[in-house]
């Protein structure tokens, strides 16, 4: 297995964020009590966490929450995205354990989380800024299936570590970056 995934789901993500305007930093999104901006700064500071973690074994106690959005966000996603895709395509990078608040994962499941966060809030801006959410179907399909073997009941809703809400169905018949949303608790 190798970082493609990963790197389709940057390139996703940032085909989505090179389409948000000023005017919508301040829109609510499908993450409660999140605004566009919120998730920008999240995904900027996703990729250096992930690049920590990656490389040392342990990531910081959360990502970093700098203020990415109010300034040129792409090229700082930019600068993420190439220092946490370089530390997962290092040389035994994908054979470490990685120790998470939640718990200690394999590379390649820290991988799989890098993947499902990075496209999803991808998702998640393009629904608040009124973008296609039907984004790169064959990833779609392939976080979803790995999003259902790997989140069990008690990650989700107020009892548990809350890694994700609680599922939402969506028709079989929506595109499956709408189908991977719902299952990680977006509603239609």
């Amino acid at each position: 297995m190798g970082i493609e995934p990963l790197e389709l789901a940057c390139t996703s993500t940032r085909g989505v964020l090179a389409n948000v305007t000023p005017e919508q930093l301040d829109l609510p999104t499908p993450c409660a009590s999140w605004q566009v901006r919120n998730i920008i700064n999240h995904l900027v500071g996703l990729t250096h966490w992930f690049a920590t973690g990656i490389t040392t074994g342990v990531t910081p106690p959360q990502p970093d929450e700098t203020n990415y959005a109010d300034g040129d966000f792409l090229t700082a996603y930019d600068g993420g995205i190439q220092d946490s895709l370089a530390a997962f395509n290092a040389p035994g990078a994908l054979d470490r354990t990685v120790k998470l608040p939640f718990g200690e994962f394999p590379g390649t499941m820290f991988l799989a989380l890098a993947t499902n966060d990075t496209f999803t809030h991808g998702w998640d801006v393009a629904k608040a800024t009124g973008q296609s959410t039907d984004l790169n179907r064959e990833l779609a399909e392939q976080v979803l299936a790995q999003a259902r073997a790997a989140i069990p009941d008690q990650f989700r809703g107020a009892t548990g570590p809350r890694r994700s809400g609680r599922s939402s169905r969506w028709p079989d018949a929506a595109p499956a970056a709408d189908r991977l949303a719902g299952f990680l608790g977006r509603t239609p």
